[in-house]
């Protein structure tokens, strides 16, 4: 583990793996940024592959304020490594809305974005699911959630059939300081960057899982809409967590994406 200030004076935690063009990946509420190793080493033959802890989280600072405010510290990241060319980034669930937030604010930090299981905005009962949720750790700590965190990131028959990978989500939960996903599940709670997406002038990939109850395929549908050009890819009975539950196919959707044209970009549906 690495951990590198940034110029506004916060602390950020990585790890790294690989070399060449560089890619960023931001995890979600749910889960650490180790939950991208499988991922990061089916990319790092030809990238350099960086997995930050988002503020508040595995290390890293803590921010105070909404989603703005972590996009604004991850937007610092290439900067502080001296990364000699703007990298990728990719986020999952809530590291997905801060990486379209980052996009949106600093569209110089970053060469292409990769959303993954994200949205805009989610609807009222949506939002009341991350204040319950906040409420519950707030009364008792992180182990009240567990068990809907775990049924929020997969599907139920891939919980029964992977112990060990189910085993390893618990653990990373429980490290997680319950003030930092107290904050978190307000910030996505009050969100709302439909503006944003409209704003973004890279080229865009967004994919989700077919089985996502967390943000659903409808989410990422209208967000791949808002965004000129934005692909769109579906993985069929995948969750919320493709990195840990359909590596592979994630990873050649990603790698496609990187070495793509910018020109040949087109609006793609339901690719797996």
């Amino acid at each position: 583990m690495g951990k590198v200030m940034c110029r506004d004076g916060g602390l950020l935690a990585f790890d790294e793996i690989g070399s060449g063009r560089p890619v960023i990946l931001l995890h979600s509420l749910l889960a650490d940024r180790a939950s991208f190793r499988s991922l990061a080493e089916q990319l790092a033959d030809k990238h350099h592959v960086i997995m930050p802890s988002l503020p508040g989280f595995g290390g890293s600072d803590s921010v105070e304020g909404g989603i703005s405010s972590y996009a604004d510290r991850i937007a610092l990241l290439p900067e502080a490594l001296g990364l000699s060319q703007p990298p990728a980034l990719l986020g999952n669930g809530f590291g997905g809305f801060v990486a379209l937030a980052a996009a949106a604010r600093h569209s110089a930090s970053f060469d292409r974005i990769i959303l993954a299981d994200t949205g805009t905005a989610f609807d009222a009962a949506g939002r009341q699911t991350f204040r319950v949720m906040a409420d519950k750790v707030a009364a008792g700590g992180m182990e009240t959630v567990l068990d809907a965190a775990i049924l929020r990131l997969f599907p139920e028959d891939y919980i029964a059939a992977s112990p060990e990978v189910v085993s390893r989500c618990r653990e990373a939960l429980m490290r997680i300081a319950p003030d930092s996903f107290i904050q978190a599940c307000a910030a996505l709670a009050e969100l709302d960057l439909r503006d944003e997406a409209a704003r973004i002038k890279e080229p865009v990939q967004v994919v989700v899982g077919q089985l996502d109850a967390a943000t659903p395929p409808a989410m990422a549908r209208e967000l791949a809409e808002r965004i000129e050009g934005a692909r769109f890819s579906q993985l069929k009975g995948v969750g919320h967590a493709p990195h840990i539950q359909a590596t592979k196919e994630l990873a050649e959707i990603v790698l496609a994406f990187l070495v793509a044209e910018t020109e040949a970009a087109p609006q793609r549906a339901d690719a797996i």
